[in-house]
């Protein structure tokens, strides 16, 4: 008895040993043969729907032909019905795996020519699955012996449960792993860290005030133009700090409805307003212990500045309908687009709140002025689009770049990688339709509806501007006689040039007041016969 006591304890040393049922199988076999009549052992798993049996893992004591050809074993209806209540009866059942109709044949299906004895293995949730044991020819079992096979069923029970979550574990991992491919492949990316292109150009001295102010807690603003990039330049100052390993949450507080806004920053209590069904956190509470991202920050109305500023001050939040105050350790990252001092003045923006956000500001130049950037931004999107749409990595030529520098980009990195991404698709992967994507396969309307919009923003007043050309513009209108599109067009471009002293290129050229590629627009000229040079004279001047 001490002897079998001992052997128990080896059994559960060797279960816990190993992660994978199928390796202490092996070895167990081995040791029960060295004291008990017992060949080999078979581990079987129920299905999630328990319509099968599936074994698992198996173990031979030697050369004796033991071989699994019943993987995986049906459990019709009428008989799983009779197998589950064996299985919560607890007992051993035990006889010979033939005839096949046997309810032993179904749960110890293999070919042998001794007893197999089968117990059901069970955990606190239920039925696990089923341990066979398979008897070496022409013995006979001692009552001892019967109970000490009982008893192993605790030991294999545990191993098949800590198999089963490893695997499942790994299958979850599988799917996670998968789904972030997937996601990856859709941002264009190939890993969840943010690429900051420019990082040792451009935006420099950006980085360099990102590394001066990552490691403290202090507010940080960062202002700049809209598409600038102020979100990845906010997530490289939340993964350089102590605080990296801590949530990083984005708010647009320009997208949330005014009713809500005290809702979603400091959450609500269940019944504090109509539809609360439940208690609810707030973006505060969320990032504890992180990094809060307050986008477009200008847009918040006066009430909640008020509210805000408070948390700021004390580090205290209260949700909506609660009494007790609920303390939040939040970095604060502010980003807007809007003149804030401004705002400041025309009292639009606290004037408190602005001292408060404004600690370390960091002002993130827009694309027109980090030309230096634009090929490397290019080849980078250029990666990302051959990535997202399926095709083949087609880098910009230098005809491609040169078009990209000598445009204004008024909608900063986030036009650049649209304008990519759509020159990847008219280029079907073969080229970079460059030119068509930046407006070149433009209807006239078009071309000179964004003409409009650029001309009414441009900087330099219309009271500066030369004067236009005389022409029949400004006459009364003669019902029977229009200028054709080609004229109308010629004149345009005509006041265009004038405006800009013949030049075509660059932030201030006509190419950039027209809204159009410089490359498109000489060929318009071309084709209406308009000479750019007519224009640089001192006449113009």
């Amino acid at each position: 008895m001490d002897q079998l006591r001992e052997l128990l304890l080896d059994v559960w040393r060797e279960v816990c040993r190993h992660l994978e049922i199928r390796e202490s199988t092996v070895t167990i076999t081995a040791m029960l043969a060295r004291h008990l009549p017992v060949e080999a052992l078979l581990v079987r798993r129920f299905s999630t729907d328990q319509t099968t049996l599936e074994t698992v893992a198996w173990g031979s004591s030697g050369n004796n032909g033991f071989a699994i050809r019943q993987p995986r074993t049906p459990l019709p209806p009428t008989r799983l019905k009779r197998v589950l209540a064996w299985a919560g009866s607890g007992n051993l059942l035990r006889g010979r795996s033939h005839p096949p109709t046997s309810e032993l044949a179904l749960l110890a299906p293999e070919e042998h020519p001794g007893e197999a004895l089968a117990g059901a293995l069970m955990n606190e949730a239920g039925r696990l699955g089923v341990l066979a044991f398979y008897l070496t020819p022409k013995t006979e079992l001692a009552d001892a012996q019967l109970d000490f096979l009982r008893m192993l069923l605790e030991p294999f029970s545990a191993a098949l449960e800590n198999d089963h979550r490893l695997h499942e574990l790994a299958t979850l991992r599988e799917a996670a792993e998968a789904d972030k491919r997937s996601l990856l492949t859709r941002l264009g990316r190939r890993d969840t860290g943010e690429t900051i292109v420019g990082a040792d150009a451009g935006l420099r001295p950006v980085m360099e005030r990102v590394e001066l102010v990552s490691q403290s807690d202090v507010p940080v603003l960062i202002l700049g133009e809209t598409g600038t990039g102020k979100e990845v330049v906010s997530r490289a100052i939340h993964t350089r700090s102590k605080r990296a390993a801590a949530p990083f949450i984005r708010v647009n507080c320009g997208a949330i409805p005014t009713e809500l806004i005290d809702s979603q920053l400091f959450g609500h209590e269940r019944g504090s307003f109509t539809g609360a069904a439940d208690t609810r956190k707030g973006w505060f509470e969320r990032a504890d212990g992180g990094t809060l991202f307050l986008d477009e920050i200008g847009e918040l109305p006066l009430p909640a500045q008020v509210r805000l500023l408070r948390v700021l001050q004390d580090g205290f939040i209260e949700r909506v309908g609660g009494q007790q105050p609920i303390r939040v350790d939040v970095r604060i990252i502010a980003a807007t687009h809007r003149d804030l001092p401004g705002m400041v003045k025309s009292g639009t923006f606290r004037e408190d709140l602005w001292y408060r956000i404004a600690i370390f500001p960091i002002y993130l130049p827009p694309l027109r002025d980090r030309g230096q950037d634009i090929p490397e931004l290019a080849r980078h999107f250029a990666e990302r689009a051959a990535n997202r749409f399926g095709l083949a990595l087609v880098h910009p030529t230098s005809a491609d770049l040169q078009i990209l520098l000598n445009y204004a980009w008024p909608g900063n990195i986030r036009e650049l990688g649209a304008v990519i991404d759509r020159a990847a698709i008219l280029g079907d992967g073969k080229t970079l339709e460059v030119d068509k994507a930046l407006g070149g396969n433009l209807p006239t309307t078009a071309i000179a509806g964004a003409a409009a919009v650029i001309a009414e923003k441009r900087t330099l007043p219309m009271s500066d501007l030369p004067p236009a050309l005389p022409d029949e513009e400004h006459a009364p209108a003669d019902p029977r006689k229009f200028d054709s599109l080609d004229i109308a067009m010629r004149k345009h471009i005509e006041r265009a040039l004038i405006a800009t002293r013949g030049k075509i290129e660059g932030p201030h050229g006509a190419a950039a007041l027209l809204g159009i590629n410089p490359h498109t627009l000489r060929a318009r000229m071309r084709k209406l016969q308009v000479a750019w040079s007519h224009f640089r004279g001192p006449q113009w001047a």
